[in-house]
């Protein structure tokens, strides 16, 4: 059964950070691809950043240099530090498989950028 629960948002100012954690169920975690995604008012969600098994990273063009993905396999966990944060960062973040996510989405973890 698939368990994802986000943790870590809140309330920072432009060009402040945060470090986001996304604990999953052990027993889907270490043999798929994970991603955060985040979705703002209005707009669909998208993808933020992905993470392989092994480790390999991608990132969306408005985060590189900005944000960096990581996981630990042992804790079922993936991370999301973010730095420099800026207004138009701000939304609910999520985190699911990359690139076939599943159809459950835990609560999201909101994000919110003071300019």
């Amino acid at each position: 059964q698939v368990q994802l629960v986000e943790s870590g948002g809140g309330l920072v100012q432009a060009g402040g950070s945060l470090r986001l954690s996304c604990a999953a169920s052990r027993s889907i975690f270490s043999s798929n691809a994970m991603g955060w995604y985040r979705q703002a008012p209005g707009n669909q969600r998208e993808l933020v950043a992905a993470i392989s098994r092994g480790g390999s990273t991608d990132y969306a063009d408005s985060v590189k240099g900005r944000f960096t993905i990581s996981r630990d396999n042992a804790k079922s966990t993936v991370y999301l530090q973010m730095n420099s944060l800026k207004p138009e960062d701000t939304a609910v973040y999520y985190c699911n498989r990359f690139p076939s996510v599943w159809d459950y989405w835990g609560q999201g973890t909101r994000v919110t950028v003071s300019s």
